[in-house]
C-alpha cells in the first residue's frame, strides 16, 4: 500500500470550487471530461451551466440529457446548427461566440451564479479568430472565485495553458475517425 505524504501547507487543497481546468488537443474526449465534470457537480447539488460555442444541433446527446438530470444543469447552445466543418465559419459564428461570452458574464453577475461554469469549445472559438484571447483571459481574470471554470477545445492558446490550475491534453493514439466510411453515432460521438 503507498501512503501519500500529508500536504504542506503551501499545497493544501482548496475548500471551496473555483479552479480553471483545460481540456484540450486533438484527440476525443474533451467534451466528454467536462461532461464528466458536470454530472459529478450536479449529483452533489452544485448548479451547472454549460455553454456550448460552435455548436447548435438541439438534438446533441447531451443537450437532450440536461433536460432529464435536474434543475440545478443548465446547457445553452451558441452556434448553428447547420455548422458541420470549423473551415465554414461565418460572420455568425462570430456573433453567436461573443454573445455566448456575454451570457457568461451575465451568469457570473447572477444570484443563480453557477457553482461550476462549462464553456464547451472556446478555445476553438479563439482559435479560429472567432474571439479575442484578450477578452476571454479578460473573462476568466475576472470570474467569480467560487466558480469552477472548465474549457474546452483544440488548439488551446497559451495564454490559457499558463492560467489554468489543471490542463489535460488529449492526443489520439488511434482513432476511428479514420475509418473509412465513419459516420457519428447517436449516443456517441453526437
Amino acid at each position: 500500500m503507498h501512503i501519500h505524504p500529508k500536504p504542506t501547507k503551501s499545497h493544501q487543497p482548496k475548500k471551496k470550487l473555483g479552479y480553471l481546468h483545460l481540456y484540450t488537443g486533438a484527440g476525443k474526449g474533451k467534451t466528454s471530461a467536462a461532461l464528466g465534470v458536470l454530472l459529478r457537480a450536479a449529483g452533489q447539488g452544485h448548479r451547472v451551466l454549460m455553454i456550448q460555442f460552435l455548436k447548435g444541433h438541439k438534438d446533441a446527446g447531451e443537450f437532450l440529457a440536461f433536460q432529464k438530470l435536474g434543475s440545478n444543469i443548465e446547457i445553452v447552445q451558441f452556434g448553428r446548427a447547420d455548422l458541420l466543418s470549423l473551415d465554414a465559419l461565418q460572420a455568425a459564428d462570430a456573433y453567436f461566440t461573443k454573445q455566448g461570452l456575454d451570457y457568461a458574464r451575465q451568469a457570473m453577475r447572477s444570484k443563480q451564479r453557477p457553482d461550476v461554469l462549462i464553456l464547451d469549445e472556446i478555445t476553438s472559438a479563439v482559435h479560429y479568430g472567432l474571439l479575442p484571447i484578450e477578452e476571454l483571459v479578460d473573462f476568466l481574470d475576472n470570474r467569480h472565485r467560487e466558480t469552477e471554470v472548465v474549457l474546452t477545445g483544440a488548439e488551446a492558446h497559451p495564454a490559457l495553458f499558463n492560467l489554468a490550475d489543471l490542463v489535460t491534453v488529449m492526443q489520439p493514439a488511434k482513432h476511428y475517425f479514420n475509418y473509412v466510411n465513419f459516420a457519428p453515432r447517436l449516443g456517441i460521438e453526437h
